[in-house]
């Protein structure tokens, strides 16, 4: 039989993984510890995804993976063995405690010290992204676990001594601090500067956001819910997933609730008959390209604010005074009540025609006052939520007993995605998408090119990998995408499934098919380079030059 090479064992992964993920939530319960769990735990092995470093290492706990996952999940999963994925619920006067993870807009609630309650409202994305780090979690517990007894099966010093720390109940300090992170690190078979590294950066999170139960807490609970699990089967960690879910699962009752609400406020001003330009994109960027110059005019600048990157990084603490100079010329806040989890701005542009913008940012305000098109900037999308919104966003308006189509002038996605030959900070423009995991191929005619840009920012044009998750890279498939015919460029979650509403729209006659298509991305990670993936943390200021480079370029699209 012939050998399958690593990429194509990286494909099977990805598909056995996605195929049991969805299998199980259609049945209803799985044990990560059982056969079950044992198979989503072997295809994410088999992926060793880069983003999880060390995870197949027995004699080294991943941290810096521990690290990411637990800024997305929420505080105190380490010590659960009940965790029940639902619908939204009415959780409205319960004692339970809600918890937003760190870095994922999330809701979940603590039903109690061993159970934890997901709430699902953005589609089978979010069940693969939770799924996924409890998988990598219970690896990484499994191996503290056995590095908490000695070949004789006496309990470690070392694991003695973190549980006489915590035991003492304050926080190690000083001197104290060091021989405790020395212990842990022997414990964790990590060098003590990169435990000293990831203590400080769950220390800071923890302290300013609450977001997390501290590097030493997580490491015992970990080891310690494995070892209860071990010693009483009763113990065991059960994943749940509710029949609200189940039901919910390929429906698009938060996207339709969502698009209503729009489309809604739409008619209330009376902007349907007008162009609309659909913009998915931060909540900053373009307010503060449109409004920031105007809104500030009084106040004495620099020289350096006439370079609109550093202008940016200047106003970032007067956000509530652009955005309350921008209401009164044209700006409707939209925050979104349908628990889809994504906040729109309506900008009737006809508040915008007069105003001073950015000279550097050299938008025609005379073009905005002839055609005085309506934006709508959406918040990102995850994963194949993004369909889920677009399909009904682009969907006809029922008025009374006729269907109108809206009047869409273009759509742009903008966002950070992954890049394979470039760096931190590049541009890519994207001339398809391919839905790693399926053989869904999308060709887009993208109205963004690479001398829109200027010279000053490298910029990469070719086909987008839309992976399953952020967790789910795998090298030697992204490697393939790259070196190969597809000649990928890069990878990101939501391109794919915009196109498949986008092609669906065209295809039923809801939006024109010559419809202006715009797909900008900024590289925030390379996954081929070890210490440039997303566990190596975000980008900071790195970030806005390319973020508002695109939303400038988008934007003179429009107007023009």
């Amino acid at each position: 039989m012939e050998e399958l090479t690593k990429a194509q064992k990286g494909r099977s992964a990805i598909r056995a993984f996605k195929t049991m993920a969805g299998a199980l939530a259609l049945r209803g319960f799985y044990r990560p510890n059982g056969k079950s769990g044992q198979t989503l735990e072997e295809a994410l092995r088999t992926l060793s995804p880069e983003i999880y470093g060390s995870m197949n290492d027995p004699r080294r706990i991943e941290i810096k993976g521990l690290e990411y996952v637990l800024d997305r999940l929420p505080r105190g999963i380490e010590s659960c063995n009940r965790i029940v994925l639902t619908a939204q619920e009415d959780f409205h006067d319960t004692p339970f405690e809600p918890i937003q993870p760190l870095k994922r807009r999330r809701i979940s609630y603590r039903v109690s010290r061993l159970e934890i309650c997901f709430v699902i409202t953005r589609g089978l994305s979010e069940i693969y992204d939770i799924l996924t780090h409890i998988t990598f979690l219970n690896i990484e517990a499994k191996k503290i676990y056995q590095r908490m007894t000695d070949d004789r099966g006496e309990t470690t010093v070392e694991w003695k001594e973190l549980e006489s720390y915590l035991k003492n109940g304050a926080a190690p300090e000083g001197a104290v601090l060091d021989q405790a992170l020395w212990n842990l690190s022997i414990l964790l078979g990590r060098t003590y500067q990169e435990t000293r590294a990831t203590y400080a950066s769950l220390e800071k999170s923890r302290k300013s956001f609450n977001s997390n139960s501290g590097l030493f807490q997580i490491v015992h609970g970990l080891g310690r819910r494995m070892a209860l699990e071990t010693e009483d089967k009763d113990e065991a960690m059960m994943v749940y997933f509710t029949p609200p879910l189940q039901e919910m699962i390929g429906h698009h009752r938060y996207a339709e609730n969502w698009a209503r609400q729009i489309k809604d406020r739409l008619a209330e001003n009376g902007l349907l008959q007008r162009s609309l330009h659909i913009i998915s994109a931060n909540m900053h960027s373009v307010v503060n390209i449109l409004y920031g110059w105007a809104a500030l005019q009084g106040q004495s600048r620099t020289e350096t604010d006439k370079d609109l990157y550093r202008f940016v990084r200047g106003i970032r603490g007067k956000g509530q005074a652009v955005r309350s100079f921008a209401a009164d010329h044209g700006l409707m806040e939209v925050p979104d009540v349908s628990g889809a989890k994504i906040d729109c701005q309506i900008i009737d542009t006809a508040g915008v025609a007069g105003l001073a913008c950015h000279p550097a940012a050299g938008l025609e305000t005379e073009k905005i006052r002839e055609n005085q098109p309506v934006l709508l900037v959406m918040d990102y999308a995850f994963g194949t939520q993004a369909f889920e919104v677009m399909d009904e966003l682009l969907d006809q308006l029922c008025t009374g007993t006729d269907l109108q189509p809206l009047n869409i002038g273009s759509i742009s996605i903008m966002g950070k995605a992954g890049i394979l030959p470039g760096k931190k900070g590049d541009i890519i423009l994207a001339t398809a998408h391919v839905v790693e995991g399926t053989t869904d191929n999308y060709m887009v005619e993208n109205d963004l090119h690479r001398e829109d840009f200027g010279d000053d920012v490298d910029v990469y044009t070719g086909p987008m990998v839309t992976v399953l998750g952020t967790s789910l890279q795998n090298r030697d498939v992204l490697e393939r995408f790259q070196a190969t015919t597809w000649r990928a460029v890069g990878l990101e979650m939501e391109g794919g499934h915009y196109q498949r509403a986008i092609s669906a729209a065209m295809i039923r006659g809801h939006i024109p098919k010559d419809v202006k298509l715009r797909y900008a991305y900024y590289a925030s990670d390379n996954p081929l380079v070890s210490g440039q993936t997303l566990a190596s943390g975000g980008m900071g200021e790195e970030g806005i030059k390319p973020a508002y480079l695109i939303t400038r370029v988008i934007l003179k699209k429009i107007f023009s």
